[in-house]
């Protein structure tokens, strides 16, 4: 029972590509929800938000809260006293841009970034690393 050399020389570029699909498919699912799965996992807490900007150099506190903040408490439009008032003040601030540290997750130090028009109101806001 010996193999044919020219079946696993036909039989190798299917399989590689195979394997090359499947792991491209799962980082890109992966990639698609990394915010929500990794920045997900609590809902906003003002006090909480507050309390953890002390702690913020060695865990992801804040960064727990991140998403549900980002997605449905940041609102278009909103001005960019309201949005520091309600998380205080910012560890970075721009003329159109303020920037609140999550603390280190997933081995990367990440910011909650949040971006003003020139009067003054929201337009958009990223989790991004440091």
């Amino acid at each position: 029972m010996t193999d044919n050399p020219s079946k696993w020389i036909t039989r190798f570029p299917i399989a590689f590509a195979a394997i090359s699909l499947i792991v491209t498919i799962v980082f890109f699912a992966w990639w698609a929800m990394k915010e929500q799965v990794v920045f997900g996992n609590e809902k906003f807490d003002q006090v909480k938000w507050m309390q953890y900007a002390a702690t913020i150099q060695t865990e992801c506190k804040r960064g727990d809260m991140a998403y549900d903040l980002k997605k449905h408490i940041l609102a278009r439009g909103v001005s960019r006293e309201a949005v520091m008032v309600l998380l205080g003040r910012p560890s970075l601030e721009d003329n159109n841009t303020i920037e609140y540290d999550l603390g280190k997750c997933m081995h990367v130090y990440h910011a909650l970034r949040i971006y003003f028009d020139e009067h003054g109101r929201l337009i958009n806001s990223q989790i991004s690393s440091h």
